[in-house]
């Protein structure tokens, strides 16, 4: 039996085919910028009166002290997320590929566990966790004899560090099946031709293995950065945005204008501002890590 050629498909054919998620994706996407657009040089507070005025919602925006309160946070915890997240992604991966470490695939599945979990979910075991009256780390601490234990989310000056643990908790997985793929992906004959030459373990991590996959590294920056810049789930379980606005974050700070003061067309305003920002800092991001390639 003779096999049928191969023909490729026409582009109306793979229009056809894209066609469902085309119209799913402008459903969710496309359609509600292009309104928040339109309705940032508006005044809504609901019902079916607009009233247009002009740039009006973008200069207030520019000038509100909380919103710019709550990029400074935003901002924060992106730092302190980006280095735990990607950090510790990086250097479990690098431990998981070496040959001392046992039942690799236990660590695996135990580290990338809570990555299928929902940010909720994960908010409201880490608030139990942080109870300050019988919350799991207190009755640890208690334990071994600490008596002046912090208020973990009630104390300004340490808050932005405790609700940033959770999200480098829930995501280290993530990372790290990333990173396991690019370091699994070289080639065993340079690791070890480098043995042969007598480098050690510090050196092949730092001068072969690493350099190697470095467009995965670039790719895993610009997917935490711009993932964390909008964090909203774990904050609002976790805190709120309290104490005071000292974890307020720009998706919390925009829920709570939009929908709890029905303020609909600033929070547009601050929507359209909030993605120019997440695009300018990850731009930022990859610029700053370069083009390097190596082969």
């Amino acid at each position: 039996m003779s096999r049928r050629a191969l023909k490729t498909p026409s582009r109306f054919n793979m229009f056809l085919g894209l066609f469902p998620t085309l119209l799913i994706f402008s459903f969710v996407f496309v359609f509600p910028l292009f309104f928040s657009i339109r309705l940032s040089f508006f005044d809504w507070k609901g019902g079916s009166s607009l009233n247009f005025v002009g740039l009006k919602n973008f200069l207030t925006l520019f000038s509100d002290k909380n919103f710019w309160n709550s990029f400074k946070n935003t901002f924060s915890i992106t730092v302190l997320v980006v280095i735990g997240q990607v950090g510790l992604g990086l250097i479990i991966s690098v431990l998981l590929v070496t040959k001392y470490i046992r039942w690799r695939g236990v660590h695996r599945t135990l580290i990338f566990l809570p990555v299928v979990l929902s940010p909720v979910v994960v908010g409201l075991v880490w608030g139990i966790i942080y109870n300050k009256r019988n919350g799991l780390l207190d009755l640890f601490l208690s334990s071994l004899g600490m008596s002046n234990i912090p208020l973990w989310l009630d104390d300004p000056n340490l808050v932005l560090y405790t609700v940033s643990v959770p999200v480098i908790w829930q995501f280290i997985g993530l990372y790290m099946i990333m990173f396991l793929g690019a370091l699994e992906s070289i080639p065993k004959s340079i690791l070890e031709s480098a043995e042969l030459d007598g480098t050690n373990g510090y050196q092949r991590t730092v001068k072969i293995m690493l350099p190697m996959i470095y467009p995965t590294f670039k790719a895993a920056m610009m997917i935490c950065v711009s993932g964390t810049l909008k964090i909203f789930d774990q904050i609002y379980v976790l805190t709120e945005g309290g104490p005071g606005q000292r974890s307020m974050t720009m998706s919390l700070f925009n829920y709570r204008v939009s929908f709890n003061m029905m303020r609909f067309s600033y929070g547009a305003s601050m929507s359209i501002i909030m993605i120019i920002i997440t695009l300018a800092i990850t731009g930022i991001t990859i610029k700053m890590l370069g083009g390097r390639r190596y082969e």
